[in-house]
């Protein structure tokens, strides 16, 4: 059985062509799904009963079960778990902006990148999620939420672990006949696969593109994140300016401040010499306590002081504010209290 979801808009034109159809098939489709979210050919009155019959013979569009939702009593965010087809758990986020909502979505379950702070990295990767397991995600908090204007690949999993699939899942978002999600809504985050941040940047795409560094020299961040032995800061440096200088877009480097590890001054000053001259933005992250791991949040002296440091070194730096703390929204932790209890 193929999931339409599956299938970018110019995928669905050949399966329709390919089983006798007419391509404009595809656009009436596509709109059922995105626009009027309709699972059931039935109910997609403008398709001649014969096709819905043939269509329920070999396809299907897929939907996922939120298994449990938890709602911030300190803001607005909301920590989903979904229920997968093979009864995997993966979870997303809401999160509420002043320029609009926000879904932060998973691209994998699980996770293979080993981030020692990380929960979803414990226990490894179960999992590729594919393109329509991502979209799935979006429309369910779209329709539980309400209406979603902005994407986040910031969940569990490592988005360039699985590139095709996310490649497919921003084809599917951002066009107009699917969600018409702008490019310019959308970013990934990567903890530095430096090959595919190369591939990205020949993609030519309007989306953002975030690097989760969290360490400003290589035997910190291989301390924090092992990926660093594979792809060292000087190689990953070296993509990132490859990056800017092919799209002339601006990359966010993320860096959660972990006390007593990585929020010393020298390690602001180590960061300001890594990124001076780039066009870049920086995004400090007091970091979420997650109880197996025990790293601790850096406090707001400390966050302050790294703060300052860096914008007067002329780079662009906020500081995250702290979301969804109270529901354990940091990426894995839920998931991973749901399988302890399961």
């Amino acid at each position: 059985m193929y999931n339409l979801k599956d299938m970018t808009l110019e995928e669905m034109e050949e399966f329709f062509v390919n089983i006798g159809e007419s391509r404009y098939r595809a656009k009436q489709i596509y709109k059922w799904i995105y626009d009027k979210k309709i699972t059931d050919f039935d109910e997609m009155t403008d398709i001649s009963k014969n096709l819905r019959s043939k269509l329920k013979e070999i396809a299907y569009i897929s939907q996922l079960k939120i298994e449990a939702r938890r709602v911030s009593e300190v803001d607005d965010t909301v920590k989903y778990l979904f229920l997968l087809e093979d009864n995997n758990i993966i979870e997303g986020v809401a999160i509420k902006y002043r320029f609009g909502n926000t879904a932060c979505v998973s691209t994998q379950v699980g996770c293979n990148m080993r981030c020692s702070f990380c929960a979803s990295a414990i226990g490894g990767k179960v999992r590729d999620l594919k393109a329509s397991e991502m979209v799935d995600q979006v429309i369910a908090i779209d329709g539980d939420y309400g209406k979603i204007s902005n994407i986040v690949l910031m969940g569990s999993g490592e988005p360039f672990d699985n590139y095709d699939e996310v490649m497919k899942f921003i084809k599917i978002v951002n066009n107009p006949h699917g969600l018409g999600i702008g490019g310019r809504h959308i970013t990934i985050s990567t903890c530095g696969i430096v090959p595919k941040i190369y591939q990205f940047a020949d993609e030519k795409l309007q989306v953002n593109l975030s690097i989760s560094l969290h360490a400003p020299n290589d035997e910190l961040r291989t301390q924090l994140m092992p990926i660093n032995k594979a792809y060292p800061l000087e190689e990953l440096m070296k993509a990132c300016k490859y990056y800017v200088e092919k799209t002339r877009r601006r990359i966010t480097f993320e860096y959660s401040l972990i006390e007593g590890v990585n929020d010393k001054k020298e390690h602001a000053y180590q960061l300001v010499d890594l990124l001076k001259g780039m066009l870049c933005h920086v995004n400090l992250i007091p970091i979420n306590y997650v109880k197996e791991i025990g790293f601790k949040k850096a406090n707001n002296e400390k966050v302050m002081m790294f703060k300052k440091i860096i914008e007067d070194a002329g780079i662009s730096c906020t500081v995250r504010r702290e979301l969804g703390s109270d529901i354990e929204a940091a990426c894995g932790q839920l998931r991973r209290k749901y399988l302890k209890e399961r």
